[in-house]
C-alpha cells in the first residue's frame, strides 16, 4: 500500500493450514446431528484410535499427557442409512485445479476397496475452490486404477461427482446423492 510521503507498507497474511478441514467437518457434524435428530440416518464421526501412555490428574480430572496412535485410522465417518452401511471421509484441498491423491493414504484406499467389496456405500466429500463435492468410491477407485496421475483433475470431480448444496437448517445435502449411488428412491431430505 502506498501512503503519503512515499512510505510503502506491505501486508502479509499468515496462513495456518493446521485446521483447514475443521470448517468442513463442522458442517458435516451439524448435518449428521440434524439427520439423527430427525431419525433420517445414524452417521457418526469416528474417533482416532489412540493408546494412552501417561495420564496426569489435575483438579480431579484425568488429562492424557502422552499418547500414540494405536492403529491407522480408516475414514472419518460411518453409519447406517436406509439399512445400508455407509462410510466416507471429508477432504480439503487448497489446489484450484485438482485434488492431490496423497490426501488419501494407501490404507484408506484399501479400506475404500474393502467397503465396496462388501456391498457398503463409500465416498469422499471434497472441498475444492470453496465448492463441496461428493465423489463416489467407485469413481474414485476407477480413477486410481486407470490414470497415472498424482491428482484428480477438478474436471473429473465435476463430471463424476455431485456438487453439494448447504441448507442452513438441514446442513449439507449429501444423502440426496447417497440415494442415487446406493440405488434408493431419491426422496427429498
Amino acid at each position: 500500500m502506498n501512503y503519503p510521503n512515499k512510505i510503502k507498507k506491505e501486508y502479509h497474511k499468515e496462513i495456518n493450514y493446521a485446521n483447514r478441514g475443521m470448517e468442513l467437518e463442522n458442517i458435516i457434524n451439524e448435518t449428521n446431528e440434524y439427520l439423527l435428530a430427525n431419525d433420517i440416518a445414524l452417521i457418526y464421526k469416528k474417533p482416532t484410535p489412540i493408546g494412552v501412555v501417561k495420564v496426569d490428574y489435575e483438579n480431579n480430572k484425568q488429562v492424557i499427557t502422552k499418547a500414540y496412535f494405536a492403529t491407522q485410522s480408516t475414514l472419518d465417518y460411518n453409519g447406517l442409512y436406509k439399512g445400508k452401511y455407509i462410510e466416507f471421509d471429508a477432504k480439503n484441498t487448497n489446489s484450484k485445479t485438482s485434488f492431490p491423491l496423497n490426501n488419501v493414504h494407501s490404507h484408506q484406499n484399501k479400506h475404500i476397496q474393502n467397503v465396496l467389496k462388501h456391498g457398503g456405500i463409500v465416498f469422499l466429500i471434497i472441498c475444492i475452490n470453496q465448492n463441496i463435492y461428493l465423489l463416489n468410491g467407485v469413481d474414485y477407485i476407477y480413477f486410481l486404477d486407470n490414470y497415472e496421475r498424482k491428482s484428480i483433475p477438478l474436471s473429473y470431480i465435476e463430471e463424476k461427482g455431485y456438487k453439494l448444496e448447504y441448507n442452513y437448517s438441514k446442513g449439507l445435502n449429501y444423502l440426496k446423492y447417497v440415494d442415487l449411488i446406493g440405488g434408493f428412491n431419491n426422496e427429498e431430505i
